[in-house]
Formats: C-alpha cells, sequence, structure tokens
C-alpha cells in the first residue's frame, strides 16, 4: 500500500485483543532506529585512503582544504616551494597541494560519504489524519507508516554503497596519481623549451654574424648575390625557428602554470637551467605485466566494480517480488464508540510485472560488468608494455645522442677550429660548423626530455591508466614543436 492506511468504519471494528504482538513490533522499530541512528561521519570522509596512497605510490603529501586555515596553510607551504627554482617533485608537490581541479575532486569523497551514511538511516515514517463525519457521528482516523521494503534491504544498500565508497576513493586515488605525471610531463617539457630557447638564440646569433659578413664583403665585391642570398635565407630561417622555439617555451610554461594552480605573481617561479642526467642504466623490468596487474588502481577498481554488480543481482533477486511493502499504526476514534487500536500491513501484489526484466537487466549489467574487468586487465598488459617500450627506446635514443653524436659534433668542431687558425677554411665555414653543433645539442636536449616524459609514463602505467603523449619524434625540432602549439 502506497502510503496510505485503510479507512474503517468504527462499527465494523470489533474490540482489539490486548496481545504482546504491538510490544513485540515495537521493539523491532525501535531497534532498527537505533541502528539507523548509528550511521555517522567519518573523521577523515574518507580522505586518510586517499592520502595513505599518494604517500605510498609517489612519496607526495596532500591536504584537503575544507577551511579558512587549511587554505592558508596550503598557501603557506606553496609560497616556500616556489621561492626557490622549482625541482620536478616540488613542481608536483604544488600541483597536489594548490591545484582546484584536485580539490574539487577530494569533494566526491564527501559525497560518496554522505550517501554511505545516509543508507544506514531509517527513512523518516509517514503520518496520516482523517476526519469524517456521519449524522451525528464523527469519526477520526490516524496512521503512522513505515517503510519496511527499505528496513528489509537496508544491510544490502548498506554494503551497496560502502562499496561505491570505496570506488569514489580508488578513482580520486587515480586523480592524484594522474595529476602527479601531468605534472612531471609539463615540468619537463617546459624545461626543455627553455634549453631549446637558449640554444636557438645562439644559432640566430652565428646566422646574424654570417649575414653580416656577408653583406659587408658583397660591399667590397668578394661576394656574389646568390651567396649573399644563402646567408640571408638562413638567417631569416633562424629568427623564425628561433620565434617558434619562444612561443612553445610559453606555451609549456603555462600549461604547467596551469596544472600548478598557480597565478599573478606566484607564476613568475624559476627553473633550472638544464634537464636531469641521463641514468647511467635504464630500468629492467622482466615481470611488469604482473607487477602492473597486482598494483594497477584501474584493475582493482574494475574487480570491485564487479563485486558490486553482483550484489546489486543479489538484491535484485531478492527484492523482485517485494517492490513496496509498509507497515502502518492506526488509531480511530469517535464521539460514538470507545478508542481502536491496530496495524496493519500493504505490499504490492506481483499481478502484471513479477520483476523479471529487472532481473535480465540486472544479469546483463553484470555480465557487461564482467566483460569490462577482463578488458581492463588486457589493456593494462598492453599499456604497460607499451609504455616500456617507449621507455626503453627513450633511453637508448637519449644516450646514442649524449654519448655519440654530440661528441662526434665536438670533435669535428675542435678540428675546424684548428684549420681555420691554420687559414686552410674560411670563417662561414666555420660558422656553418657551429651551427650544425649547436643543432646537435638542441636534439640532444629533445631527446633527453623525451626520456624523461617516457619514464613518468611508465610509472603511471604502472599504478594506474597512462596518458601516453611522449613528443612525436627522438629529435623534434624546435618548428614542429612550435607548430604543434
Amino acid at each position: 500500500m502506497k502510503g496510505r492506511a485503510m479507512k474503517h468504519d468504527i462499527h465494523a471494528l470489533s474490540k482489539p485483543r490486548r496481545d504482546s504482538r504491538p510490544l513485540r513490533l515495537w521493539a523491532l522499530l525501535a531497534s532498527a532506529a537505533v541502528l539507523g541512528g548509528c550511521a555517522s561521519f567519518s573523521p577523515d570522509g574518507g580522505f586518510g585512503a586517499v592520502e595513505q596512497t599518494a604517500k605510498e605510490r609517489i612519496g607526495k603529501d596532500l591536504r584537503w582544504a575544507r577551511s579558512d586555515a587549511d587554505r592558508d596553510s596550503i598557501d603557506k607551504r606553496v609560497a616556500e616551494l616556489l621561492a626557490k627554482p622549482l625541482t620536478v617533485d616540488d613542481a608536483v608537490q604544488v600541483a597536489l597541494l594548490n591545484n582546484r581541479g584536485l580539490q574539487a575532486d577530494f569533494q566526491e569523497l564527501g559525497i560518496a560519504e554522505a550517501e554511505v551514511v545516509q543508507a544506514g538511516r531509517l527513512p523518516n515514517p509517514g503520518f496520516s489524519f482523517g476526519r469524517m463525519s456521519r449524522g451525528g457521528e464523527r469519526e477520526i482516523e490516524r496512521g503512522l507508516h513505515f517503510d519496511l521494503a527499505r528496513l528489509v534491504a537496508m544491510p544490502l544498500i548498506g554494503k551497496m554503497e560502502a562499496r561505491r565508497f570505496e570506488q569514489t576513493k580508488a578513482r580520486v586515488a587515480m586523480s592524484v596519481l594522474s595529476m602527479a605525471a601531468d605534472t612531471r610531463k609539463a615540468y619537463f617539457t617546459a624545461l626543455a623549451a627553455e634549453e631549446s630557447v637558449r640554444y636557438m638564440r645562439q644559432v640566430k646569433q652565428a646566422a646574424d654574424a654570417s649575414a653580416e659578413l656577408a653583406r659587408r664583403m658583397e660591399q667590397v665585391g668578394n661576394f656574389n648575390k646568390l651567396q649573399r642570398a644563402r646567408e640571408q635565407a638562413f638567417y631569416a630561417n633562424a629568427a623564425l625557428r628561433l620565434a617558434q622555439a619562444e612561443q612553445a617555451q610559453r606555451a609549456t610554461r603555462e600549461r604547467l602554470v596551469r596544472l600548478l594552480g598557480v597565478w599573478g605573481q606566484q607564476t613568475q617561479f624559476s627553473l633550472p637551467e638544464r634537464l636531469p642526467d641521463l641514468p647511467p642504466s635504464p630500468m629492467e623490468l622482466p615481470d611488469i605485466e604482473q607487477v602492473a596487474l597486482a598494483q594497477r588502481l584501474d584493475v582493482q577498481g574494475a574487480k570491485l566494480a564487479a563485486q558490486q554488480t553482483a550484489s546489486n543481482l543479489g538484491l535484485t533477486k531478492t527484492t523482485r517480488f517485494v517492490n513496496v511493502l509498509e507497515l502502518g499504526v492506526l488509531r480511530n476514534s469517535s464521539n460514538e464508540a470507545p478508542t481502536q487500536s491496530g496495524w496493519e500491513i500493504g505490499l504490492e501484489l506481483p499481478v502484471f510485472d513479477w520483476g523479471g526484466a529487472r532481473l535480465a537487466r540486472a544479469e546483463a549489467v553484470y555480465m557487461q560488468t564482467l566483460h569490462r574487468a577482463a578488458e581492463t586487465a588486457i589493456n593494462a598488459r598492453f599499456e604497460v608494455r607499451e609504455a616500456y617500450t617507449g621507455y626503453r627506446s627513450a633511453y637508448d635514443i637519449a644516450r646514442h645522442h649524449r654519448d655519440e653524436i654530440v661528441p662526434l659534433n665536438q670533435r669535428i668542431a675542435e678540428e675546424n677550429v684548428l684549420r681555420y687558425n691554420g687559414m686552410l677554411i674560411g670563417v662561414f665555414e666555420l660558422l656553418a660548423d657551429a651551427r650544425t653543433q649547436i643543432a646537435s645539442v638542441n636534439a640532444s636536449i629533445e631527446a633527453l626530455r623525451d626520456f624523461w616524459i617516457a619514464q613518468a609514463d611508465l610509472d603511471m602505467a604502472l599504478i594506474g591508466k597512462p596518458s601516453l603523449t611522449a613528443a612525436a619524434g627522438p629529435a623534434m625540432s624546435a618548428e614542429a614543436a612550435g607548430a604543434g602549439h
């Protein structure tokens, strides 16, 4: 019966018998009320689990700004980190403390916990009041109703919401780890862009000197127009590449600024002059797939989703015939007869809908969740293999630049200087060689940047779903970077 007590004629009701059933009924309701009233909020709102994940996986602190005092503490810590040249670890720490999008994700914990608490509390009872009169007779009816279906399903609903709360914790933890990985990649990209700008300025200076010398030699008749035009074309190209490199530097720094969540004077933070050196040797991970399946948060979340869906299927089977079940306590009074009291139970009769459609839907959703979980595990294996392959390739390319290409160009430059001092080559050959050497150093910087980005992708692939956005190639030029931005 949907929320209303049946109306009784005062003359048709017999005198109620005095027995212990009403007392047992009230005892049951009182116990349920006590149990429902026990549901309360936790001291940390589920944030402790996310904080522990960040501490164990990336070694960083988290703070949830739930008050002005928390915000002031975060601002003070951020100001301390930004007061010195920003390292990659400091950049990650600033982003985890100061990014407002991440703080908004933390509020998901409060929302999910509120659902858990709500699931553990009884719904409010309903009260009905009716007054009828017939001739000189007046009848007053009062009813108090409780939703027994909700009471029966409370343990199952509570478990469902608790598992959903755990899923929310895992999802927020994944957001934290993704923020750390994105900040690392943005940091290395911005730092490499600043280094590239410095080397592109050196290329432009060499091209400027070459073009000026060609102009003067043309004036005195030692250069023809074709030779002068070639040097001028190189100067124009060097100026264009410098402009593109500066634009890429501004764009990559702005992306880092956005992830850090800073604004105003805070955006004037300084970065180191160069990228970190290449490690002596790459990481060896022979059992990388097993490691990923054991600790990836998305795989764990898929398993938890399958468990929750199985629980939902059990709840659907339990309540397929009991959609509405209500308990009512009645008290009728009349000016013509003694006061009467009693109770009633109302339920929905499964005449037209036997719950088969709801059960079929729940089973289909469960099978879908199982397939999604299997797909997540397969994708995790692929992603971690892909990330490790990219990491090893990036390491080998960066090491080749460091050990072969840059030293070789350095030796060529030294030999050309000796030949220039011996008047065996001219100044234009020396300037052209200097431009080639600077370009090789710049390519080495970009290869080193790609390695650190690939390592950030690998670290993320081992703990969650990665975003494989490494640079397009081993030696992407500043011109290509500028065009991409």
